[in-house]
């Protein structure tokens, strides 16, 4: 399968990794890259750099558009429009509609909607393809986007509050860490010892969740022994309307990603 990706930044890039280290030779990918220096960061690993998204489109089998959403239409505009190519829009706010009203009604379009953990290998993809995909092609994508974490197909009305949930999300996180490691530091731990021990507790209760098959609520009411630590924090915690803002936060989200898709 030969891919091509249209910006290669922080998102495009991870995603470029995650390719190679699962399913794709270098050589399968092209990359147009406005950036020299970054675009020869990967001619050197052995990505086919290409100086205009017009080349990228010939070149390639998927066609990724990983870029702003800000200059997607001009990229949009330079691209011929095959029925045998699949094009792939990563860029937040941007449509099915307006991909096909751009590229074509009847052009295979998915839009998709990764997060910043994919740089690790940790990410988390919500993928909305277009009634003329096959379930072979839409699961070729998905195989794609595994390379950087998980995948999740679901129609797009749904796209909103994906990104609140797990696009927009991580930096809910990075905030609840930041807090608990600056509360460490308050009682004489460094700030590298803070954040080793809050992070790993996040990312350690995560996996708990997603491969234990237990409700987080029980998983919670696990730690809470009677009269102990744990309850009394979560007792200030609920004092002090963590649920309520942390819902708040998601439906702010929410609303901002339903203006910008408008």
């Amino acid at each position: 399968m030969k891919i091509g990706f249209i910006g290669g930044g922080n998102m495009g890039g991870a995603l470029i990794g995650g390719l190679m280290s699962s399913c794709c030779a270098p050589e399968d990918i092209t990359l147009f890259e406005k950036n020299m220096a970054r675009a020869d960061e990967f001619k050197e690993k052995g990505v086919n750099t290409v100086s205009s998204a017009a080349e990228v489109e010939a070149a390639s089998e998927i066609i990724v558009f990983s870029v702003k959403p800000n200059v997607i239409d001009s990229v949009l505009s330079e691209m011929k429009g095959f029925n045998d190519k699949i094009y792939l829009s990563i860029a937040a706010g941007v449509t099915v509609a307006h991909l096909e009203e751009m590229l074509g009604a009847d052009k295979k379009i998915v839009r998709a909607m990764p997060n910043t953990p994919a740089q690790v290998g940790c990410g988390m993809t919500v993928i909305t393809p277009n009634k003329n995909l096959t379930d072979e092609e839409t699961a070729e994508v998905e195989k794609i986007l595994s390379g950087v974490g998980a995948t999740e197909v679901m129609p797009e009305k749904f796209m909103s509050v994906a990104t609140a949930l797990h696009g927009s999300s991580p930096a809910y996180v990075y905030m609840f860490i930041d807090a608990m490691a600056d509360a460490g530091v308050s009682y004489g731990l460094t700030k590298a010892q803070a954040l080793k021990l809050a992070a790993q507790a996040v990312e350690g209760s995560a996996k708990m969740v997603l491969e234990s098959g237990v409700h987080p609520e029980q998983l919670k009411d696990n730690v809470c022994s009677p009269g102990g630590t744990t309850i009394a924090a979560v007792c200030d915690l609920e004092e002090n309307g963590f649920r309520a803002v942390v819902q708040s936060a998601v439906r702010a989200c929410v609303d901002k990603a339903e203006e910008m898709s408008k």
